[in-house]
């Protein structure tokens, strides 16, 4: 995996590289290999994860053919517009 770096800014760099490690899946497998996982563990797991594959696949497919409707664009979220909390620190007990 490469990313340039352009005009000294490491910054940015370093969000292309992590959005390209989330494409491809790099932090889901480093959290999947930090613990041993049993091969009966491993079957359920990977069991899961293509049914979870055929549902979205399907999904998809009825998407197309029109017998369920589109899901309806999402609102961009940055200048803090869309989801997300108004103010800073809620939830955390702090006054």
């Amino acid at each position: 995996m490469q990313v340039f770096v352009r005009d000294n800014n490491v910054d940015q760099a370093l969000r292309i590289l992590k959005k390209k490690m989330q494409r491809e899946g790099v932090f889901r497998e480093m959290k999947r290999r930090k613990a041993y996982e049993k091969p009966s563990e491993r079957k359920t797991r990977e069991k899961a994860e293509a049914i979870r594959r055929a549902r979205k696949a399907a999904r998809k497919q009825a998407q197309r053919d029109g017998l369920i409707p589109a899901p309806k664009p999402r609102e961009l979220t940055r200048g803090g517009v869309g989801r997300g909390r108004v103010g800073g620190m809620q939830g955390q007990g702090r006054a």
